[in-house]
């Protein structure tokens, strides 16, 4: 990350319906640093939908902002990208592979050569260069997931919002993608914005950790997330800092209090460093202690 502003939303609310109608979002403010890879999550119907919708101009906001790269958004900006968690309805299915990741280039590039080899390369991008011939249904679900991926990074955005990306594969499957994304924004150093209902997610692959208050959303905690990188879906999810994390955004989540020593906390200098796990340890030898 820079200490550039590549997203700045200021005082958003949000309502449905005529008048005051339904309050979706209530003075919604953050700032998302250009590279940052930001995971927001919150009780289910919170609003982080919504949100997420506002940023990508696909909702006008009752009250607010939102500036990506000091332009104001009103309408959808150029240079972002929006993967959504249903990639069956996304998918054209009488459509090829490389078809369907070519087909929002048709704006920007009127030439179709150029376009089949964006396409190529974005599908090489998340592996799949070999399916480029080949329909969405004859993908497996994760398969088709990387196909919307790769057609949102055709269009090279500069800020990319993901709405429950993975939320309809397996567990193997997302753990696969949750490795992919993070390798994406590391080689194309690109901003992502994910909402997301696992808060194992939430933390492995985020920079930081917003959560939400049910509706109408107002950001409950901000978490900056320490982790060492590269990230490993066995060793990173084994920290102690990890556990430590994961359970302080699921209590923020469920609206209990937050734990005094954890993120973000006058107890931050008390914290573990990202793979000492010599708390653990010497509980483990004060158990044998007490056991002999």
């Amino acid at each position: 990350m820079t200490g550039t502003a590549m997203l700045e939303i200021t005082g958003l609310t949000h309502a449905f319906g005529p008048g005051t109608g339904h309050p979706a979002l209530d003075d919604i403010t953050l700032t998302i640093g250009e590279g940052e890879l930001v995971s927001i999550v919150g009780p289910s119907g919170c609003g982080k939908s919504t949100l997420l919708r506002c940023v990508a101009g696909l909702i006008r906001p009752t009250g607010g902002s939102v500036v990506l790269r000091g332009a104001p958004v009103d309408a959808v900006p150029d240079g972002l990208a929006v993967v959504f968690q249903d990639y069956s309805r996304s998918l054209f299915p009488w459509l090829s592979v490389r078809d369907n990741v070519a087909l929002p280039l048709r704006r920007t590039r009127p030439g179709r050569a150029q376009r089949q080899a964006a396409a190529l390369d974005a599908l090489g991008t998340v592996g799949l260069t070999g399916t480029a011939q080949k329909y969405p249904w004859q993908l497996s679900g994760g398969m088709q997931q990387r196909v919307a991926i790769a057609r949102a990074l055709a269009c090279d955005p500069v800020l990319l919002l993901m709405d429950e990306p993975f939320g309809s594969v397996d567990a193997q499957t997302r753990e696969d993608l949750e490795d992919l994304i993070l390798a994406v924004r590391q080689d194309r150093q690109m901003t992502i914005l994910m909402v997301t209902h696992d808060i194992d997610e939430s933390v492995y692959v985020g920079d930081r950790v917003i959560v939400l208050t049910p509706g109408p959303a107002r950001v409950r905690a901000d978490l900056r997330v320490d982790l060492p990188a590269p990230r490993d879906q066995i060793t990173t999810k084994a920290l102690a800092w990890f556990v430590h994390l994961r359970t302080e955004v699921s209590r923020l989540v469920r609206g209990q209090p937050g734990d005094a020593g954890g993120p973000g906390s006058a107890g931050e200098a008390g914290r573990p460093a990202p793979g000492d796990d010599s708390r653990d340890r010497n509980r483990s030898r004060a158990a044998r202690a007490s056991q002999e």
